[in-house]
């Protein structure tokens, strides 16, 4: 039996996504959770093979809250379930320790697979995203510019780019506000981009936030 932990602030979509898990005899969802903050009250709590998580969610989102349920519960397995399509995130976050990346127009089925592949400590790797792998192996294609963002700066990255202020990201992140302005040095400087309205305008155009 695989079990299943849920974590999506909007509760409908978490009734369906239980409703579906179960109709598989093999599948069992033992908890849920709203916020990336409660997926870590989650997984800390509750045994779990695979982590189905949501990417957008208010204050601690499923970006940031990757680490955290790595380092409480590292052998939790966690399929990030987002409406943004593959190319926008898919790298980063696998890199960040996701064990698989899903739109949410996916077919259902395929959410069962990745869950089943995922349970047995594989990554889950979609044609899509082997095509992403595929590219950054090609010597000639260059990188994407936040793609070269470590897991941290990325967090800021996307905190600034909404607006969010250094005390408010340092509150949310754990960190003193001294160290959000160096890791926003450091990603102005990787990003050639010069201002917290250079990183919001990056960040509608590619549509890394709406």
């Amino acid at each position: 039996m695989i079990k299943i932990g849920i974590v999506d602030d909007h509760a409908i979509v978490r009734s369906g996504l239980r409703d579906f898990f179960s109709q598989h005899v093999d599948l069992r969802v033992v908890g849920e959770a709203a916020s990336g903050r409660e997926a870590i009250d989650l997984v800390r709590n509750h045994e779990i093979d695979v982590l189905v998580m949501d990417l957008s969610m208010p204050g601690q989102s499923g970006i940031d809250a990757i680490a955290m349920v790595r380092a409480k519960a590292p052998d939790t397995g966690i399929l990030i379930l987002s409406g943004y399509p593959e190319e926008h995130y898919a790298m980063s976050l696998i890199r960040q320790g996701a064990s698989g990346y899903l739109n949410k127009e996916c077919d259902p089925k395929e959410i069962v697979e990745a869950i089943r592949t995922i349970s047995l400590g594989r990554r889950y790797i979609t044609p899509g995203v082997a095509e992403l792998l595929a590219r950054q192996l090609d010597r000639n294609t260059d990188t994407a510019p936040h793609e070269q963002l470590s897991e941290r700066e990325f967090q800021v990255f996307l905190k600034l780019a909404t607006g969010e202020t250094a005390g408010s990201i340092a509150e949310h992140l754990s960190l003193s506000v001294k160290t959000v302005s160096t890791y926003r040095s450091r990603l102005m400087e990787k990003m050639n981009l010069a201002s917290n309205s250079d990183l919001t305008y990056y960040a509608l155009k590619n549509q890394l936030i709406s």
